[in-house]
């Protein structure tokens, strides 16, 4: 069985948004059982047991038999090849979904990450009230593009695989901004992804982790 390993705790705003849930949604797309191991962020986040599965003491990783792995794109990408659900049989369709993994990792959560830092960790400040315009910027321009790349289809590639799992992961963690609103596209592809079943069964066992250890 797989074992994911997470945090045993974040502030609440981080609850919903962890990398951590990527995982657990692919599992939950796929159909795959799994355990989960709680690491305490300080000293146990930095414990060589942990460093030994995440050489950056971050989460998640996962431990398979004798593999362990760590990054959420790597793991995504992993459990993709173990469920047509979320990648193609077909080589172009499988290239095609690991590309879109990696624009969703590259050219949109970047811009999306900084924006969502200033705006949890460092709003007051005035580096980030001057920068904050430019950031903004680019994630129009990024979702602009990702919204012509879209077009009329339901998922970038027609149908649901681990490409639209990442990207529309990606696009929830500025929701607080609302700037998807001013793109209908997005908007109404990011809920169709969020009304998944598997979706809403790895964003309940989410919560009810933290829950439980409150």
């Amino acid at each position: 069985m797989i074992t994911l390993t997470t945090y045993k705790w974040v502030p609440d705003f981080a609850q919903p948004l962890m990398r951590a849930f990527r995982v657990r949604w692919a599992l939950e797309e796929a159909g795959i059982p799994y355990a989960v191991r709680h690491v305490a962020l300080g000293e146990e986040q930095h414990s060589p047991a942990h460093l030994a599965r995440q050489p950056f003491g971050q989460a998640p990783a996962i431990e398979d038999n004798d593999l362990t792995l760590h990054e959420s794109g790597a793991i995504a990408l992993y459990i993709a090849e173990k469920s047509e659900a979320l990648m193609p049989k077909d080589r172009i369709g499988r290239e095609r979904a690991t590309a879109w993994v990696f624009s969703a990792l590259n050219s949109i959560e970047p811009f999306v990450q900084e924006l969502g830092s200033i705006i949890f960790f460092h709003k007051d400040a005035a580096w980030a009230k001057e920068r904050r315009p430019q950031v903004e910027h680019f994630v129009h321009l990024r979702f602009g593009q990702l919204a012509n790349a879209l077009c009329d289809k339901d998922h970038l590639e027609g149908r649901f695989t681990v490409g639209d799992l990442m990207m529309s992961d990606v696009l929830r963690i500025i929701d607080s901004t609302g700037i998807i609103n001013e793109y209908p596209t997005l908007k109404a592809y990011k809920a169709r992804c969020e009304s998944r079943p598997a979706f809403q069964r790895a964003m309940q066992a989410q919560l009810e982790q933290f829950a439980a250890a409150a």
